[in-house]
Protein backbone atom coordinates (compact mmCIF):
# COMPACT_ATOMS: atom_id res chain seq x y z
CA UNK A 1 0.00 0.00 0.00
CA UNK A 2 1.46 3.28 -0.71
CA UNK A 3 0.88 6.89 0.72
CA UNK A 4 1.18 9.87 -1.19
CA UNK A 5 2.35 12.78 0.87
CA UNK A 6 1.43 16.38 -0.35
CA UNK A 7 4.61 18.61 -0.03
CA UNK A 8 2.62 21.72 0.73
CA UNK A 9 1.30 20.02 4.19
CA UNK A 10 2.86 21.92 7.36
CA UNK A 11 5.01 19.47 9.72
CA UNK A 12 3.19 21.20 12.44
CA UNK A 13 -0.43 20.34 10.48
CA UNK A 14 1.22 16.46 11.02
CA UNK A 15 2.63 16.97 14.52
CA UNK A 16 -0.94 18.24 15.78
CA UNK A 17 0.95 21.06 16.97
CA UNK A 18 -0.56 24.36 15.95
CA UNK A 19 1.51 27.49 16.90
CA UNK A 20 -0.50 29.91 19.38
CA UNK A 21 0.54 33.07 20.49
CA UNK A 22 0.07 32.11 24.24
CA UNK A 23 2.85 28.86 23.30
CA UNK A 24 4.67 31.42 22.15
CA UNK A 25 5.24 34.01 25.01
CA UNK A 26 5.70 31.05 27.84
CA UNK A 27 8.48 29.81 25.48
CA UNK A 28 10.55 33.05 25.61
CA UNK A 29 9.82 33.39 29.13
CA UNK A 30 11.61 29.85 29.79
CA UNK A 31 14.41 30.57 27.65
CA UNK A 32 14.98 34.10 29.65
CA UNK A 33 14.66 32.32 33.72
CA UNK A 34 16.71 29.40 31.78
CA UNK A 35 19.58 32.10 30.69
CA UNK A 36 19.57 34.09 34.21
CA UNK A 37 19.64 30.68 36.12
CA UNK A 38 22.96 30.07 33.81
CA UNK A 39 24.77 32.89 34.13
CA UNK A 40 24.46 33.44 37.68
CA UNK A 41 25.87 29.85 38.72
CA UNK A 42 28.51 31.11 36.02
CA UNK A 43 29.19 33.72 38.32
CA UNK A 44 28.97 32.62 41.46
CA UNK A 45 31.67 30.16 40.35
CA UNK A 46 34.04 32.46 39.53
CA UNK A 47 33.67 34.29 42.81
CA UNK A 48 34.55 31.53 44.27
CA UNK A 49 37.81 31.49 42.68
CA UNK A 50 38.80 35.05 42.68
CA UNK A 51 36.41 37.54 44.10
CA UNK A 52 36.51 35.67 48.02
CA UNK A 53 40.15 36.28 48.40
CA UNK A 54 40.79 38.15 51.81
CA UNK A 55 43.52 40.10 52.17
CA UNK A 56 45.15 41.13 55.82
CA UNK A 57 46.52 44.43 56.53
CA UNK A 58 48.83 45.52 59.23
CA UNK A 59 48.89 48.70 61.04
CA UNK A 60 51.90 49.60 62.47
CA UNK A 61 53.48 52.77 64.57
CA UNK A 62 57.09 54.04 64.95
CA UNK A 63 59.64 52.86 67.15
CA UNK A 64 60.83 56.03 68.93
CA UNK A 65 64.01 57.59 71.63
CA UNK A 66 62.22 59.62 74.45
CA UNK A 67 62.15 59.91 77.98
CA UNK A 68 60.00 57.61 80.25
CA UNK A 69 58.56 58.28 83.27
CA UNK A 70 57.06 55.49 85.51
CA UNK A 71 53.94 57.00 87.51
CA UNK A 72 51.31 55.77 90.34
CA UNK A 73 48.31 57.53 91.30
CA UNK A 74 47.07 57.60 94.46
CA UNK A 75 43.71 60.11 96.22
CA UNK A 76 44.09 61.01 99.20
CA UNK A 77 43.29 63.94 101.96
CA UNK A 78 45.59 67.47 102.90
CA UNK A 79 45.72 67.46 106.27
CA UNK A 80 47.70 69.42 108.84
CA UNK A 81 51.35 68.17 110.04
CA UNK A 82 50.45 68.92 113.76
CA UNK A 83 46.84 69.16 114.62
CA UNK A 84 46.46 69.61 118.68
CA UNK A 85 42.46 69.16 119.89
CA UNK A 86 42.24 71.52 123.07
CA UNK A 87 39.54 70.32 125.94
CA UNK A 88 38.28 70.98 129.31
CA UNK A 89 39.30 69.27 132.26
CA UNK A 90 37.04 70.62 134.37
CA UNK A 91 33.20 70.67 134.38
CA UNK A 92 30.96 73.80 134.53
CA UNK A 93 29.61 76.87 132.61
CA UNK A 94 31.54 78.37 129.87
CA UNK A 95 31.52 82.09 130.96
CA UNK A 96 33.26 83.37 127.81
CA UNK A 97 34.92 82.48 124.60
CA UNK A 98 37.62 84.51 123.02
CA UNK A 99 39.03 83.01 120.03
CA UNK A 100 36.58 82.18 116.87
CA UNK A 101 37.14 80.02 113.56
CA UNK A 102 40.88 80.90 111.71
CA UNK A 103 41.99 82.91 114.57
CA UNK A 104 45.63 83.28 114.80
CA UNK A 105 46.98 81.86 118.41
CA UNK A 106 50.36 81.46 120.13
CA UNK A 107 51.08 79.96 122.99
CA UNK A 108 49.69 80.75 126.56
CA UNK A 109 47.04 82.70 125.05
CA UNK A 110 43.43 82.47 126.35
CA UNK A 111 40.83 80.65 124.19
CA UNK A 112 38.19 80.14 126.70
CA UNK A 113 37.18 81.05 130.59
CA UNK A 114 34.78 79.16 132.93
CA UNK A 115 32.84 80.23 135.33
CA UNK A 116 34.67 80.35 138.32
CA UNK A 117 32.28 81.10 141.25
CA UNK A 118 32.40 77.55 142.69
CA UNK A 119 35.82 77.17 142.18
CA UNK A 120 36.99 80.87 144.04
CA UNK A 121 34.42 79.12 146.63
CA UNK A 122 36.39 75.96 147.42
CA UNK A 123 39.94 77.55 146.97
CA UNK A 124 38.27 79.71 150.04
CA UNK A 125 37.54 77.00 152.18
CA UNK A 126 41.00 75.47 151.24
CA UNK A 127 42.48 78.23 152.63
CA UNK A 128 40.39 78.07 155.66
CA UNK A 129 41.27 74.93 156.31
CA UNK A 130 45.14 74.94 156.02
CA UNK A 131 44.69 77.96 158.73
CA UNK A 132 42.75 75.54 161.03
CA UNK A 133 45.31 72.96 160.61
CA UNK A 134 48.32 75.34 161.42
CA UNK A 135 46.49 76.49 164.84
CA UNK A 136 46.07 72.82 165.55
CA UNK A 137 49.86 72.24 165.11
CA UNK A 138 50.22 75.35 167.56
CA UNK A 139 47.73 73.67 169.86
CA UNK A 140 49.47 70.71 169.79
CA UNK A 141 53.29 71.85 170.62
CA UNK A 142 51.61 73.94 173.86
CA UNK A 143 50.35 70.34 174.75
CA UNK A 144 53.73 69.07 174.29
CA UNK A 145 55.52 71.85 176.10
CA UNK A 146 53.22 71.36 179.12
CA UNK A 147 53.78 67.59 179.26
CA UNK A 148 57.45 67.57 179.03
CA UNK A 149 57.45 70.08 181.86
CA UNK A 150 55.48 67.92 183.90
CA UNK A 151 57.43 65.07 183.22
CA UNK A 152 60.69 66.82 184.08
CA UNK A 153 58.82 67.87 187.14
CA UNK A 154 58.28 64.39 188.01
CA UNK A 155 61.41 62.70 187.09
CA UNK A 156 63.49 65.68 189.72
CA UNK A 157 61.29 64.75 192.57
CA UNK A 158 61.76 61.55 192.04
CA UNK A 159 65.45 61.92 192.03
CA UNK A 160 65.02 64.27 195.58
CA UNK A 161 63.31 61.67 197.16
CA UNK A 162 65.42 58.81 196.05
CA UNK A 163 62.21 57.22 194.53
CA UNK A 164 59.55 57.28 196.71
CA UNK A 165 57.40 60.34 195.23
CA UNK A 166 55.73 60.01 192.86
CA UNK A 167 54.59 57.12 192.65
CA UNK A 168 55.50 54.78 188.97
CA UNK A 169 51.88 54.59 188.28
CA UNK A 170 52.13 58.50 188.39
CA UNK A 171 55.93 58.42 186.55
CA UNK A 172 53.79 55.97 183.99
CA UNK A 173 51.06 58.33 182.92
CA UNK A 174 53.51 61.39 182.70
CA UNK A 175 55.29 59.22 180.15
CA UNK A 176 52.50 58.50 178.09
CA UNK A 177 50.85 61.89 178.08
CA UNK A 178 53.57 63.13 176.90
CA UNK A 179 54.32 60.54 174.11
CA UNK A 180 50.34 61.48 173.10
CA UNK A 181 51.65 65.00 172.46
CA UNK A 182 53.92 64.53 170.67
CA UNK A 183 51.67 61.90 167.96
CA UNK A 184 48.90 64.78 168.48
CA UNK A 185 51.63 67.29 167.41
CA UNK A 186 52.60 65.15 164.18
CA UNK A 187 49.37 64.40 163.24
CA UNK A 188 48.04 68.37 163.05
CA UNK A 189 51.51 68.93 161.01
CA UNK A 190 50.12 66.21 158.40
CA UNK A 191 46.97 67.85 158.60
CA UNK A 192 48.61 71.51 157.54
CA UNK A 193 50.28 69.39 155.07
CA UNK A 194 47.21 67.57 154.04
CA UNK A 195 45.32 71.42 154.13
CA UNK A 196 47.96 72.79 151.90
CA UNK A 197 47.69 69.92 149.34
CA UNK A 198 44.32 70.37 149.12
CA UNK A 199 44.59 73.91 148.70
CA UNK A 200 47.08 74.05 145.80
CA UNK A 201 44.81 71.95 144.19
CA UNK A 202 42.24 73.66 144.45
CA UNK A 203 43.91 76.80 142.90
CA UNK A 204 45.22 74.29 139.96
CA UNK A 205 41.46 73.68 139.32
CA UNK A 206 40.93 77.37 139.42
CA UNK A 207 43.89 78.11 136.65
CA UNK A 208 42.47 75.58 134.12
CA UNK A 209 38.95 77.61 134.44
CA UNK A 210 40.76 79.54 131.87
CA UNK A 211 41.44 77.32 128.91
CA UNK A 212 45.29 78.80 126.88
CA UNK A 213 46.28 77.61 123.45
CA UNK A 214 49.24 74.97 124.24
CA UNK A 215 50.70 75.55 120.71
CA UNK A 216 51.31 78.83 118.34
CA UNK A 217 48.81 78.22 115.09
CA UNK A 218 45.46 78.84 113.71
CA UNK A 219 41.77 78.23 115.23
CA UNK A 220 40.56 74.78 112.89
CA UNK A 221 37.32 74.27 114.96
CA UNK A 222 35.48 75.68 117.85
CA UNK A 223 32.97 73.60 119.42
CA UNK A 224 31.83 75.44 122.31
CA UNK A 225 29.94 79.16 123.13
CA UNK A 226 29.67 80.77 125.58
CA UNK A 227 26.96 79.76 128.76
CA UNK A 228 27.21 76.35 127.21
CA UNK A 229 27.53 73.50 130.02
CA UNK A 230 30.98 71.52 129.92
CA UNK A 231 30.77 68.21 130.94
CA UNK A 232 34.10 66.66 131.74
CA UNK A 233 33.01 63.26 134.04
CA UNK A 234 34.63 60.47 131.64
CA UNK A 235 36.59 62.42 129.51
CA UNK A 236 37.80 65.91 127.85
CA UNK A 237 35.36 67.22 125.76
CA UNK A 238 36.88 68.97 122.74
CA UNK A 239 36.62 72.47 122.65
CA UNK A 240 39.10 73.95 119.96
CA UNK A 241 41.01 72.14 117.31
CA UNK A 242 44.07 73.99 116.11
CA UNK A 243 46.95 73.30 113.20
CA UNK A 244 50.18 74.21 114.69
CA UNK A 245 51.53 75.17 111.62
CA UNK A 246 49.84 75.17 107.78
CA UNK A 247 52.91 76.20 106.07
CA UNK A 248 53.94 72.57 106.14
CA UNK A 249 51.20 70.11 105.70
CA UNK A 250 50.48 66.56 104.63
CA UNK A 251 48.95 64.74 101.69
CA UNK A 252 47.34 61.31 103.06
CA UNK A 253 47.05 58.88 100.04
CA UNK A 254 45.77 55.30 99.77
CA UNK A 255 48.65 53.13 97.26
CA UNK A 256 47.04 50.14 95.92
CA UNK A 257 49.06 47.28 97.04
CA UNK A 258 49.27 46.36 93.49
CA UNK A 259 51.98 49.48 93.45
CA UNK A 260 53.12 49.64 97.19
CA UNK A 261 56.50 48.17 96.07
CA UNK A 262 57.19 50.67 93.90
CA UNK A 263 56.77 53.42 96.76
CA UNK A 264 59.89 55.04 98.74
CA UNK A 265 60.95 57.13 100.73
CA UNK A 266 62.02 60.37 99.10
CA UNK A 267 59.85 59.70 95.70
CA UNK A 268 58.86 63.12 93.84
CA UNK A 269 55.27 63.74 93.26
CA UNK A 270 53.15 66.57 91.70
CA UNK A 271 48.99 66.58 92.78
CA UNK A 272 46.36 69.07 91.78
CA UNK A 273 43.06 69.83 94.01
CA UNK A 274 39.71 70.78 92.44
CA UNK A 275 39.91 74.29 93.45
CA UNK A 276 42.89 75.08 91.62
CA UNK A 277 42.56 73.16 88.67
CA UNK A 278 45.51 74.60 86.53
CA UNK A 279 47.72 74.78 89.34
CA UNK A 280 50.21 71.56 90.21
CA UNK A 281 51.78 70.82 93.90
CA UNK A 282 54.83 69.83 94.94
CA UNK A 283 55.12 67.35 97.37
CA UNK A 284 57.83 64.37 98.49
CA UNK A 285 57.18 60.71 100.36
CA UNK A 286 58.08 60.90 104.06
CA UNK A 287 56.64 57.74 104.89
CA UNK A 288 54.92 54.55 103.67
CA UNK A 289 52.99 52.67 106.58
CA UNK A 290 52.58 48.65 106.79
CA UNK A 291 49.30 48.60 108.32
CA UNK A 292 46.81 48.14 105.21
CA UNK A 293 43.28 48.99 104.95
CA UNK A 294 40.43 46.81 103.64
CA UNK A 295 37.61 48.65 101.82
CA UNK A 296 35.33 46.63 99.88
CA UNK A 297 37.68 43.88 99.20
CA UNK A 298 40.12 46.51 97.82
CA UNK A 299 44.19 46.19 100.54
CA UNK A 300 45.63 49.86 100.29
CA UNK A 301 48.86 51.02 102.26
CA UNK A 302 48.32 54.97 103.60
CA UNK A 303 51.24 56.74 102.35
CA UNK A 304 52.36 60.05 103.69
CA UNK A 305 53.87 62.69 101.34
CA UNK A 306 55.26 66.57 102.55
CA UNK A 307 53.74 69.52 101.00
CA UNK A 308 54.98 73.15 101.08
CA UNK A 309 51.79 75.47 101.80
CA UNK A 310 54.23 78.78 102.16
CA UNK A 311 51.19 80.41 100.39
CA UNK A 312 48.20 79.08 102.04
CA UNK A 313 46.53 77.88 99.02
CA UNK A 314 45.88 74.53 100.47
CA UNK A 315 43.18 73.80 103.18
CA UNK A 316 43.04 70.57 105.27
CA UNK A 317 40.37 67.94 104.11
CA UNK A 318 41.12 69.11 100.41
CA UNK A 319 41.10 65.96 98.07
CA UNK A 320 44.16 65.68 96.29
CA UNK A 321 45.00 63.12 93.21
CA UNK A 322 48.83 62.55 93.42
CA UNK A 323 51.33 61.17 90.70
CA UNK A 324 54.53 59.52 92.21
CA UNK A 325 57.38 59.25 89.67
CA UNK A 326 58.45 56.17 90.70
CA UNK A 327 61.03 55.30 87.82
CA UNK A 328 62.67 57.53 85.42
CA UNK A 329 64.50 56.24 82.11
CA UNK A 330 66.52 58.72 80.01
CA UNK A 331 66.91 58.51 76.24
CA UNK A 332 64.76 54.62 76.39
CA UNK A 333 64.21 53.08 73.51
CA UNK A 334 60.01 53.21 73.63
CA UNK A 335 57.28 51.09 71.35
CA UNK A 336 53.32 50.69 71.74
CA UNK A 337 52.70 48.36 74.41
CA UNK A 338 49.72 46.80 71.63
CA UNK A 339 53.32 45.76 69.58
CA UNK A 340 54.07 43.02 72.74
CA UNK A 341 50.28 41.68 72.81
CA UNK A 342 50.12 41.48 68.66
CA UNK A 343 50.43 38.16 67.07
CA UNK A 344 49.83 37.38 63.74
CA UNK A 345 46.81 35.17 62.25
CA UNK A 346 47.67 31.92 61.62
CA UNK A 347 46.69 30.93 58.23
CA UNK A 348 44.75 28.21 57.08
CA UNK A 349 44.89 26.27 53.70
CA UNK A 350 42.39 27.68 51.33
CA UNK A 351 39.37 24.31 50.64
CA UNK A 352 39.41 23.44 46.59
CA UNK A 353 36.42 25.20 45.35
CA UNK A 354 34.03 23.69 43.36
CA UNK A 355 29.92 24.61 42.17
CA UNK A 356 28.61 23.22 45.63
CA UNK A 357 31.76 25.05 48.10
CA UNK A 358 30.97 28.03 46.22
CA UNK A 359 27.56 28.28 47.22
CA UNK A 360 27.90 26.99 50.69
CA UNK A 361 29.62 29.66 53.45
CA UNK A 362 33.12 28.98 53.96
CA UNK A 363 34.97 28.83 57.72
CA UNK A 364 37.45 31.75 58.62
CA UNK A 365 40.59 32.41 56.61
CA UNK A 366 42.42 32.68 59.99
CA UNK A 367 42.52 33.06 63.49
CA UNK A 368 44.91 35.14 65.64
CA UNK A 369 47.43 33.09 67.81
CA UNK A 370 48.06 34.62 71.64
CA UNK A 371 51.36 35.83 72.49
CA UNK A 372 52.30 34.36 75.92
CA UNK A 373 55.34 35.61 76.53
CA UNK A 374 54.05 39.26 78.16
CA UNK A 375 56.10 40.20 80.94
CA UNK A 376 58.37 42.57 82.25
CA UNK A 377 62.09 41.35 82.41
CA UNK A 378 61.29 38.88 79.87
CA UNK A 379 62.21 37.98 76.37
CA UNK A 380 59.11 39.02 73.86
CA UNK A 381 58.47 38.57 70.38
CA UNK A 382 57.34 42.09 68.19
CA UNK A 383 56.54 42.08 64.46
CA UNK A 384 57.90 43.91 61.87
CA UNK A 385 56.95 43.86 58.40
CA UNK A 386 59.37 42.34 55.83
CA UNK A 387 58.71 41.84 52.04
CA UNK A 388 54.89 42.77 53.18
CA UNK A 389 54.85 39.86 55.68
CA UNK A 390 55.62 39.95 59.57
CA UNK A 391 58.81 38.86 61.24
CA UNK A 392 59.16 38.57 64.77
CA UNK A 393 62.16 40.25 66.55
CA UNK A 394 62.81 39.34 70.30
CA UNK A 395 63.07 42.10 72.63
CA UNK A 396 63.68 42.34 76.54
CA UNK A 397 60.66 44.76 78.16
CA UNK A 398 61.10 46.90 80.36
CA UNK A 399 58.92 49.92 82.09
CA UNK A 400 55.85 50.08 80.90
CA UNK A 401 54.01 53.78 81.34
CA UNK A 402 51.09 55.68 79.45
CA UNK A 403 51.25 53.37 76.56
CA UNK A 404 54.55 52.47 75.85
CA UNK A 405 57.29 50.01 76.99
CA UNK A 406 60.68 50.70 77.09
CA UNK A 407 62.97 48.06 75.41
CA UNK A 408 65.79 46.82 77.14
CA UNK A 409 67.78 44.50 74.34
CA UNK A 410 66.56 43.65 70.84
CA UNK A 411 67.44 44.80 67.17
CA UNK A 412 64.98 47.31 67.35
CA UNK A 413 65.90 50.86 66.60
CA UNK A 414 63.78 54.01 66.50
CA UNK A 415 62.54 54.97 63.01
CA UNK A 416 61.68 51.12 62.61
CA UNK A 417 57.96 50.28 62.51
CA UNK A 418 56.48 47.66 64.72
CA UNK A 419 52.67 46.07 63.83
CA UNK A 420 50.10 46.75 66.90
CA UNK A 421 47.21 45.22 64.81
CA UNK A 422 45.40 43.90 61.89
CA UNK A 423 42.41 44.63 59.63
CA UNK A 424 40.77 42.34 57.19
CA UNK A 425 39.93 43.74 53.75
CA UNK A 426 38.32 41.61 50.44
CA UNK A 427 39.61 42.20 47.14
Amino acid sequence: MKFKIDPKIDIQEILGMQSSPTFNLRRKRYIAIGFVVISAIIALVIWGKTGNTNTVQYKTEQVRSGELTVIVTATGTLQPTNTVSVGSELSGTMKSVEVNYNDRVKVGQVLARLDTSKLEAQVTQSKAALESAKAKVLQAQATVTETQSKLSQFQKVRELSNGKVPSQSEMDAAVAAFERAKADAASAAAAVTQAQATLKANETDLSKSVIRSPVSGIVLTRTIEPGQTVAASFQAPVLFTLAQDLTQMDLHVNIDEADIGKIQEKQKAAFSVSAYQKRSFEAQITQARYASTTTSGVVTYETILKVDNSDLALRPGMTATAEITVNKVDNAILIPSAALRFAPPIQQEKPATDLVSGLLPRPPSGTQQRNDTAGNGKQQKVWILKDGKPAPVTVTAGATSGGVTEVLTGELKPGMEVIVDTSTGAK
